[in-house]
């Protein structure tokens, strides 16, 4: 098969982090891997994995990106894909006309992945409109029965995202050097229970609930300390400078810490008590929860979307009604104490994502 993979960029994210994980698996099984984006910095590592890049900014949210449609459309009369897999809004609503203006015995396949519980809207209406449309969890497929009537459901392929085994191994522990680096890093975190909430810095992520639940869990005697592992949204510094204030404003400022964004989360879920996720928006899957429990790190978060199905096949134990502050901190407070821990994942595996993807092609492409 010769397939196509259209996003808006490579830069970095779960969206793009599953379209590489793609096209490996379809270079390592023969097939032929060509993905569209703007570029970053995942494009080399893309193409050292045997796929090809084009460079095509379709993802900028302005009536002139709709200009590329021709272009695009002779493009893939000239490739002859067999699949054309679209994975962003803007990205497939160009794709999407440049596929419609084809004759349709020259038409790839069409395969759209809803990744996010979108704004409901014409616009995001797009990502219904695949031959295949995979969603990436039973929260995502009730979204689009619910929100997108005219979707034929029977189009519809449940497929959940997946974690690597061997990048997030359970029972994982950080090497020495490391260890080292990050006590001479963060020397007030010795002898203290770490309670980790991975996630950028958006007032969605429950922040405060965060910080409420480590101000009560003080007030108690626990001796925690509370990590806030994210970078700031270029678009939202305000909230970031709200967040910091309202933890000195509480006297938290030795208690809680703010890493900014960092690339050895998997050490630092390693050297954590208890990760978090305490979303206030449902997640459409819940990547970090599903990477923490493949440690067998111990999750508590609030049960709805994506997460609260991790939680329901992986780590009852962690799921909390959403907004039960109340419940937070008595749940925390147990499994900070012995709780029960978790047993590993052996659901949510990226060899399962990958097979099923797969799948998809083959049964449209039959």
């Amino acid at each position: 098969m010769k397939v196509v993979q259209v996003l808006p960029a490579l830069e970095g994210g779960g969206v793009e982090k599953g379209t590489l994980e793609v096209a490996r698996a379809l270079v390592s099984q023969g097939h032929e891997s060509i993905v569209i984006s703007a570029g970053g910095r995942l494009v080399a590592p893309l193409e050292r994995d045997g796929s090809r890049h084009v460079t095509w900014d379709l993802g900028r949210k302005s009536p002139w990106t709709l200009r590329n449609i021709w272009a695009l459309r002779r493009w893939l009369r000239q490739e002859k894909p067999d699949i054309l897999h679209l994975r962003s809004r803007m990205p497939a609503w160009v794709a999407w006309h440049a596929w419609k203006g084809l004759p349709e015995s020259e038409r790839p396949r069409l395969v759209t992945t809803v990744h996010g519980l979108y704004s409901v809207s014409g616009y995001s209406g797009v990502m219904c409109r695949g031959e295949r449309v995979i969603a990436v969890s039973e929260t995502v497929e009730n979204y689009i029965r619910d929100n997108y009537p005219q979707t034929d459901m029977a189009r519809v392929r449940r497929i959940y995202r997946g974690i690597d085994p061997l990048e997030f191994p359970f029972g994982y522990q950080p090497e020495p050097d490391w260890l080292e680096r990050w006590k001479s890093e963060y020397p007030a975190l010795a002898g203290k229970q770490l309670l980790t909430l991975p996630g950028r810095l958006t007032r969605l992520k429950g922040h405060n609930d965060f910080i409420d639940l480590l101000q009560a869990l003080k007030t108690a005697g626990l001796p925690v300390h509370g990590l806030i592992v994210g970078g700031e949204d270029p678009k939202r510094r305000a909230y970031a400078r709200e967040i910091r204030e309202r933890i000195q404003s509480l006297g938290l400022g030795d208690d809680i810490t703010l890493t900014g964004g960092r690339d050895d989360i998997r050490d630092i879920y390693a050297v954590s008590s208890l990760v978090l996720s305490l979303s206030t928006k449902p997640e459409s899957f819940g990547r970090t929860v599903a990477e923490a429990l493949s440690l067998g790190v111990p999750v508590a978060g609030y049960a709805h979307g994506g997460v609260g199905e991790i939680l329901g096949a992986l780590y009852p134990a962690g799921a909390v009604p959403l907004g039960d502050s109340e419940a937070l901190v008595t749940r925390v407070t147990a499994l900070l104490k012995g709780g029960e821990r978790p047993t590993g994942n052996a659901v949510f595996l990226q060899n399962t994502m990958l097979e099923q993807t797969l799948a998809v092609y083959r049964e449209l492409c039959a």
